[in-house]
């Protein structure tokens, strides 16, 4: 990513276009900024001149920001894309397409310039397959990236699971079973209906009041009797004891 920033401001709001392209302007890095209310007027400014980032309003009529967004990843070389919004409801589509940052409107000055700073941080090579991918996490109002690897366990919340990382916890609105099914080849075992544990991060595996028990940061989970020998088969595969 250049040092110089030439940016694209996509919003079909004429007043929310305009103060986003003024704040983006004032920044240092930033060398021009084009500012267009359509997904076809910016495929129109992408053909005609380079751009490094797009910033990206999502409910447009026609085209939308995602619609967009999924169009500049097939680029060869493809832009870095901000999302800026109304809602929180598209974070994880963002994630999946590989936003750099997910500004939520009104959008404040300290918040576009540090989405610039990802963008500044962003190297943009053609899509790859992702080895440690990301979920985006509302703190405060801002959206945080945490990492898989990040995650020593899930635990479920009706339509919501809870993230627990070494440093805390984040609700988000995704299935206990859809994380079951794609982080399976990252280590992480269903140990309980309402548990997925990372199994590197069990520090013990023991029996108590006839169950069985993992402790994972100071926190005991309770293991399913059907789970039970399965988690056993893991832990002691290879080693002959828990994993630290």
């Amino acid at each position: 990513m250049p040092d110089q920033l030439r940016v694209l401001v996509v919003d079909d709001e004429p007043p929310a276009r305009g103060e986003l392209a003024f704040m983006i302007e004032q920044l240092e890095p930033v060398a021009s900024v084009l500012a267009v209310g359509s997904g076809v007027e910016a495929l129109r400014a992408l053909e005609s001149m380079p751009i490094d980032a797009v910033f990206l309003d999502i409910a447009m009529p026609g085209l939308s920001g995602l619609d967009l967004a999924r169009v500049l990843a097939r680029f060869e070389r493809p832009p870095a894309v901000v999302f800026v919004t109304a809602h929180d409801a598209h974070a994880v589509e963002a994630f999946e397409l590989d936003a750099v940052d997910y500004l939520l409107k009104p959008v404040r000055p300290a918040r576009v310039q540090e989405a610039v700073r990802r963008v500044l941080a962003h190297d943009a090579p053609p899509a790859v397959h992702v080895e440690d991918p990301t979920i985006p996490v509302e703190l405060g109002g801002v959206t945080r990236f945490v990492r898989r690897s990040e995650v020593h366990f899930v635990e479920a919340h009706g339509d919501y699971v809870r993230l627990h990382t070494g440093d805390g916890a984040h609700l988000v609105r995704l299935s206990l079973g859809t994380l079951e099914r794609d982080w399976a080849s990252a280590g992480f075992l269903r140990i309980h209906r309402s548990y997925l544990v990372a199994t590197r991060h069990i520090s013990e595996l023991r029996q108590q009041d006839q169950r069985s028990v993992v402790v994972v940061d100071g926190h005991e989970l309770e293991v399913s009797r059907r789970r039970a020998r399965e988690l056993k088969d893991v832990l002691l595969r290879g080693t002959g004891e828990p994993r630290p």
